[in-house]
């Protein structure tokens, strides 16, 4: 069992205290959300990464004290073979690698093993509270899922510069014990902008939920749907007759396509995203797109 960094969740709690939700009853209305398209699904991006550092334990742990049940991160492979969880494909801008290894420009997760990656600090960009927070590793980034009790939106970040990437993560996964019935049917889908990568998990594991990032056209759709099932595209690039027909596709287990739409952070622009009948919205802000979606009867 993980032990939870108490300066650091007592610092998320303090800031968010005025907008936080009883776990319990949020996670509740995520599952009813879950359970067909009577409801909005929304996902904490990178965790909730508007209040704590992208893709760290502590941006898992904000958005459990939200009481966010679906948490999105990223993963990639240090030179060593390890994965890890990190959103860009260099290190600089969320850690202070350039400071503890200056001259190895352009500081790339690929060219650092993860004993060198475990020495940099993670947190202090985003805030002196969060001085010292790590890149989790794949492994205790589910150990942190797991004991909140959350779900995961897994993406296979840059898969082309990992080759073999979907078959080791999903070797970790049933390590972790998250690739029994119950974590395959309910808590994880897996998803990347690389129709390749997708495609792979599929054929390792068909009864994963998958997803492709990006927007593609209508009549190409059926195409997707044999190895997709959602299509999760950048907010801007859809309207309503869009979803609609992403929704008439039946995807690879027989059900009608989903649409997750990224990265919303505003009431407005959530408010409409749903009334164009999307099934989840990925966020931020997930407390700011919860509170409108309440607000709308979404």
């Amino acid at each position: 069992m993980r032990i939870r960094p108490v300066a650091t969740v007592a610092g998320v709690l303090m800031g968010l205290a005025a907008s936080t939700l009883p776990a319990a009853g949020a996670q509740a209305a995520d599952a009813r959300a879950a359970d067909g398209h009577r409801r909005v699904v929304t996902v904490a991006h990178r965790g909730a990464s508007a209040y704590a550092p992208e893709n760290t334990l502590a941006a898992v742990d904000a958005a459990a004290d939200l009481g966010f049940t679906w948490v999105e991160n990223d993963v990639q492979r240090t030179k060593d073979g390890e994965l890890v969880i990190l959103h860009d494909t260099s290190l600089a801008r969320t850690t202070d690698v350039e400071q503890v290894f200056p001259g190895r420009a352009p500081w790339n997760v690929s060219d650092f093993t993860l004993k060198e990656i475990e020495q940099l600090d993670a947190g202090s960009w985003f805030g002196p509270k969060f001085a010292g927070e790590r890149v989790p590793t794949l492994e205790d980034y589910m150990d942190a899922v797991e004991d909140n009790g959350q779900k995961l939106l897994m993406e296979l970040k840059s898969p082309e510069l990992y080759p073999g990437i979907e078959r080791q993560t999903l070797k970790e996964l049933r390590a972790e014990g998250w690739l029994d019935r119950d974590h395959v049917k309910n808590r994880l889908i897996v998803q990347s902008f690389n129709a390749d990568s997708v495609k792979k998990v599929h054929s390792l594991r068909s009864d994963i939920k998958t997803g492709f990032l990006g927007t593609p056209a209508v009549a190409e759709l059926p195409k997707y749907a044999v190895f997709a099932d959602q299509i999760n595209p950048q907010y801007k690039s859809i309207d309503a007759g869009y979803v609609a027909s992403v929704h008439k596709v039946k995807g690879p287990h027989g059900r009608p396509l989903e649409v997750f739409t990224w990265t919303i952070d505003d009431a407005a622009n959530a408010v409409k995203a749903a009334g164009q009948g999307v099934n989840g919205i990925i966020s931020n802000k997930p407390d700011v797109v919860r509170d409108a979606l309440e607000k709308s009867g979404r």
